[in-house]
């Protein structure tokens, strides 16, 4: 077991190099991104949501958040970085949002300068909190903390709201008031990037979501435009929101799945993956 806490791991592995940040909507989803060399995963609010049946929208509570980043902190090895939507309050609320979120194990989370009822930052007709609400509740993040290590993301949504000098009037704002790291989210080219990178000399977050407005650039490119972490929120999903769809309609087109199983994983790779083998072994062995 790393002796360093999970902040601090995390923190190790974007200064390392340029960190994949993949999105993880399930404990395991984080095991097959562990045993294919990620250093770090993701839990994202719009994949938990929508796994639950809701838009995201801020329906879903902090315990449930709580709930799920705990299972997939225990099913890896990795730093786990959760979305925390606005922090579900005002500053006092997000003490005790960052509070639980450490005590789930997770390495660090980020908060947005949103108006409830939040939406998808790639979605019109969202609302910015004035930049002053916001400081207190990064103020109130970083003073929550216990581990120093804690990572506290500071998103801004300014950039579809109000423009881009807004967003980076705020991001500024933000690292004063102790953020660790910038997200600013839907910007739009890739020289937006590269400009916004130039004007906040900050550790900075690019989210490659796909159906968005940003460009879906790789890994390197935006760790050379002074990115050091790159966000698949929902990548994972998605697909297996397709895969699974494409397979429920052969289904009830043909009455049968054999044409789909050459796509799926097998009983042995799944197994592998649970490490079946291991639980078998252990309890043989504690039974003497």
């Amino acid at each position: 077991m790393n002796a360093a806490s999970p902040g601090r791991r995390l923190r190790d592995a974007w200064k390392e190099s340029p960190l994949a940040l993949p999105g993880v909507f399930c404990p395991l989803v984080a095991k097959m991104a562990q045993r294919l060399g990620f250093r770090a995963v993701y839990l994202s609010g719009g994949a938990l949501s929508a796994s639950m049946g809701v838009p995201d929208i801020g329906l879903v509570t902090l315990s449930e958040f709580v709930d799920e980043a705990s299972r997939i902190a225990q099913a890896c090895d990795l730093p786990v970085v959760c979305d925390a939507d606005t922090g579900f309050g005002e500053a006092l609320n997000v003490e005790r949002t960052v509070r639980l979120f450490e005590g789930a194990g997770v390495a660090g989370i980020h908060l947005e300068d949103q108006v409830l009822p939040k939406r998808c930052g790639h979605l019109s007709g969202k609302l910015v909190i004035e930049a002053d609400a916001m400081v207190a509740k990064l103020r109130a993040a970083v003073a929550a903390r216990r581990d120093p290590d804690f990572v506290i993301i500071a998103r801004t949504d300014a950039r579809g709201v109000h423009g881009f000098d807004d967003a980076v009037r705020r991001a500024k704002m933000y690292l004063e008031a102790g953020a660790d790291v910038i997200f600013p989210e839907a910007l739009t080219t890739e020289e937006e990037f590269r400009a916004f990178a130039q004007a906040v000399p900050a550790t900075l977050l690019a989210n490659n979501t796909e159906f968005g407005k940003s460009p879906n650039l790789e890994v390197a490119s935006f760790g050379r435009l002074g990115y050091r972490v790159t966000l698949f929120p929902l990548t994972a999903f998605r697909s297996a929101l397709l895969a699974a769809q494409q397979t429920l309609e052969a289904i009830a087109k043909t009455g049968h799945q054999r044409d789909r199983i050459p796509t799926m994983l097998t009983r042995s790779q799944l197994y592998e993956l649970l490490d079946y083998q291991g639980y078998e072994e252990r309890d043989r062995a504690f039974f003497g």
